[in-house]
């Protein structure tokens, strides 16, 4: 399979830069005047594929949303990742895993591996046990041509005590980033964008410079949660990440979303929101 990397910028150069979310929370589902439970998932969920699939870059489903209805919610899921990969659309499914050993090649197998029920384009995983252990996940994604996305600098308050922490004068959110540029190291060779990416909040603000991030240098892409309704802005984007601007994939579900539950609506807001974000990131 061609490199997960590959494939994403491509996607990216023909639909735009967009990261469609699908989240269905709660509030957000009976806001469409759908009960919250399997039913309504379904239905909520079928219109997101209905309007997003082949018409933006990357839908990103939030795994959580649906496992909180046990294994009727993962089905919902799974089908979701299946008809969107059909339609050509590249699926990052977001369960933020992370863990050690043989737990971790369970994990990897479970999202990534050939024989995986519905594998996901990517996944994104949490490197606080060390970047290495993600050793399984990172080997099998590039086996298969898929990505992951390591969590390295995110927006919650609560983030700042364990990502800004320094080891000998080198944070570990720096400890993130040159692992990912270490992986991308063949196809930045190759002259192509890496397939192990990082997940950098919108609204981090001035973290990257204080911390001396060269997301430049790291050759992924750039997965930025947090525009739009969360209160990324353009100058949020142009801020945070500078120099590697061209590289990133800004996610925004609350705000494409918000437009349903007609599919042509959502279909519409998610085709101009691509079309700003190009415009910016260009």
């Amino acid at each position: 399979m061609t490199p997960f990397g590959t494939r994403l910028r491509a996607a990216m150069d023909l639909h735009g830069p967009l990261c469609a979310g699908i989240d269905p929370h709660r509030a957000l589902v009976e806001s469409w005047g759908l009960p919250y439970d399997v039913e309504g998932l379904s239905r909520f969920t079928e219109s997101c594929v209905a309007a997003l699939a082949g018409q933006v870059a990357v839908v990103k489903p939030q795994s959580a949303f649906f496992e909180v209805f046990g294994s009727a919610g993962v089905a919902v899921l799974e089908r979701a990742v299946v008809a969107l990969r059909e339609s050509g659309t590249l699926v990052i499914l977001d369960a933020k895993r992370g863990d050690i050993g043989s737990t971790m090649a369970a994990y990897a197998e479970a999202y990534l591996g050939p024989q995986a029920v519905a594998p996901a384009d990517a996944l994104t995983v949490s490197p606080y046990l060390g970047f290495e252990s993600l050793r399984p996940a990172l080997d099998l994604a590039s086996a298969t041509g898929r990505g992951v996305f390591v969590l390295g600098l995110t927006s919650n308050p609560e983030g700042r005590t364990v990502q800004h922490a320094r080891l000998r004068d080198v944070s570990v959110a720096e400890t993130m980033v040159r692992g990912a540029a270490k992986e991308n190291g063949p196809a930045a060779e190759r002259g192509e964008l890496g397939s192990v990416g990082l997940v950098v909040g919108a609204t981090v603000g001035s973290a990257v410079q204080e911390l001396e991030l060269d997301l430049a240098a790291a050759n992924g892409p750039l997965l930025a949660p947090g525009v739009g309704a969360q209160g990324g802005t353009p100058d949020d984007l142009r801020r945070v990440f500078g120099d590697a601007l061209a590289r990133v994939l800004p996610s925004s579900s609350r705000e494409v979303l918000s437009a349903g539950p007609d599919p042509a609506r959502l279909r519409e807001r998610a085709r101009r929101t691509s079309e700003a974000l190009a415009d910016l990131l260009r």
